[in-house]
């Protein structure tokens, strides 16, 4: 099956009303332990005109062996980029969709602090539903675009960056209990994750909120 590469298209069309394109995407929202993440890619007028980095696509298109060199290219393409974090703690207190927001409001907050304006920004979301609104402290104009991080370049390049960056904290954590085998499920509920919860029981990163004997496999 060939995957159509994402364009800049929408991109270039939303430019022509708003000054940047603070574009984000989720990862990890499915996972039964660890941190969700939101990857954030910044694009403005003069990016739109670049060409897409070769090979990117949204993570889930992209081999694990692949992925670090291709978030290394989207993070020089784009203005500036950073990843946002709400941790298991945060998501069984507020639930996902509230961590969700936070994680975002904080990728935002992020590149903020690199010196990008959300004065004339217009947030690209990936997804149906608006879940930054309500959680940032100051009022943005957010889009939501179903299959954003597919068709849309700068979506796709937040969503290889948050990725590898989740990926890479999960094997970090694998040191620390590897029974979960996190280096290989990256905290999703494949079955030895769920056997060793079965055997060991919930770590200080699962999200026990979360009925997580009963989870299926999510990938």
């Amino acid at each position: 099956m060939t995957v159509t590469a994402p364009r800049l298209t929408l991109e270039r069309k939303l430019l022509g009303e708003s000054d940047l394109i603070i574009s984000l995407d989720e990862v990890g929202r499915g996972a039964l332990a660890g941190p969700v993440a939101v990857g954030v890619a910044v694009m403005d007028a003069a990016g739109a005109r670049r060409r897409v980095p070769e090979g990117l696509r949204d993570s889930k298109l992209v081999t694990e062996k692949r992925r670090p060199e291709v978030a290394m290219r989207a993070a020089a393409w784009v203005q500036a980029s950073g990843v946002g974090w709400a941790s298991a703690d945060e998501i069984d207190e507020v639930g996902i969709m509230r961590a969700l927001g936070l994680a975002a409001s904080r990728a935002i907050l992020c590149v903020v602090e690199q010196g990008v304006s959300t004065d004339n920004a217009l947030v690209l979301l990936d997804g149906n539903h608006d879940y930054v609104s309500a959680v940032h402290p100051s009022p943005l104009r957010v889009r939501s675009q179903v299959k954003a991080d597919r068709d849309c370049a700068s979506v796709s390049a937040a969503s290889v960056i948050a990725k590898v960056a989740r990926d890479s904290m999960m094997v970090e954590l694998h040191d620390v209990h590897p029974d979960y085998q996190w280096n290989r499920n990256k905290g999703y509920a494949s079955p030895e994750h769920r056997d060793a919860i079965r055997t060991l029981g919930l770590s200080s990163y699962h999200r026990s909120s979360w009925a997580i004997a009963d989870a299926p496999t999510l990938f």
